[in-house]
């Protein structure tokens, strides 16, 4: 029950917060320079035409009745048309979050897979070559822009060696003459299923370079933690009682040591979720990657707010729902959290 209690808290505060961010993009939904109306119409509209349009999208009333219809067009799912695209855009968001989500969750598997072995090994060898070698990729990672890194790996690998494509989500030629069969919106996923191992190809090729970039960029936080961790844990009096025991060191070092250190683990793995969000925004405008980080970044580029504000709105609404999904695993790894 007190877990209940606390995780129905936690939805409390998520709805807090989730109000707290549509009321920031609302206000700077009208402090833009430039009308949405006159955005909308382009060119150089008369003022009639501008009035019309601000009648139509109730931007002629008072700020707090624009403030509670901007609320419930939220809660309906309704951001009204992207200016560039002429299409809904929720629509547009719901394309493109698949290819979003591909990138990222790879990027975040390949992060564990890696980086919890490599911190583990780097606090068993204390100051040895491997646990050197790692700090200073680890430090590397933090300092290089992800945009520097995204660039300096398609000079070597598109422009130096030509072995990977420079952009995309897949070759052209491909898509049409061999389409993937959507079933998940994932290109990896859905040709592995439809056995189109030509599109399967494709894909991986092209999806190669982004995913070692924000691999790279996430997986320096992670394997320092966990070695910071599992240093602290490794000293502990139950660690030294089961090495006097004999207990085989693998045993050790992954059943009770690396368990103790899950918490705080889960906890960067959560934020660097949510980094790894905002970092695929810079990474997939780079690459020409057609997810949502891209669709942002073009949606400001150009003075497309309502296409703006729906896909920061998502992307801060994965964000919560990723640590929401942390704080539950809490309850999984140390059950004492249950009745805390």
């Amino acid at each position: 029950m007190p877990f209940v209690v606390q995780l129905t808290k936690r939805l409390v505060l998520l709805v807090g917060v989730v109000i707290g961010v549509v009321t920031i993009m609302f206000v700077l939904s009208r402090v833009l320079p430039a009308s949405p109306a006159e955005l909308m119409l382009g060119g150089r509209p008369s003022l009639d035409m501008v009035a019309k349009v601000n009648a139509e999208l109730g931007l002629d009333k008072p700020l707090p009745v624009q403030y509670f219809r901007f609320l419930g067009d939220v809660a309906r799912g309704e951001f009204g048309n992207s200016l560039l695209t002429k299409r809904p855009v929720l629509t547009e968001v719901r394309e493109r979050l698949g290819t979003t989500f591909e990138l990222t969750t790879f990027a975040i598997v390949l992060v564990l897979l890696i980086g919890l072995p490599v911190g583990i090994l780097s606090a068993v060898r204390q100051n040895s070559m491997v646990d050197n070698a790692a700090r200073t990729v680890a430090v590397a990672g933090v300092a290089i822009p992800s945009f520097i890194l995204a660039m300096s790996l398609q000079i070597l690998f598109y422009g130096a060696l030509g072995w990977l494509p420079l952009q995309g989500r897949i070759d052209p030629s491909v898509a049409i003459d061999t389409p993937i069969e959507p079933m998940t919106g994932l290109y990896l996923v859905d040709s592995l299923l439809g056995r189109n191992w030509e599109a399967f190809l494709s894909a991986a090729a092209h999806i190669i370079l982004p995913l070692a970039t924000l691999t790279i960029l996430l997986l320096s936080t992670v394997t320092r933690i966990t070695r910071n961790m599992m240093v602290e844990v490794l000293k502990e009096e139950y660690i030294r009682t089961a090495f006097a025991y004999g207990l085989p060191k693998r045993a050790i070092y992954n059943r009770y040591a690396l368990k103790a250190t899950l918490i705080p683990i889960l906890t960067v793995v959560g934020l660097s979720y949510g980094q790894l969000l905002g970092g695929a925004v810079v990474v997939e405008y780079v690459f020409d990657w057609p997810g949502l980080g891209s669709f942002l970044v073009s949606s400001i580029a150009q003075n497309d707010y309502p296409a703006s504000i729906g896909a920061t709105l998502f992307l801060a609404g994965i964000y919560l729902l990723v640590n929401l999904i942390v704080d539950v695993l809490y309850a999984v790894v140390d059950p004492r959290l249950r009745t805390a």
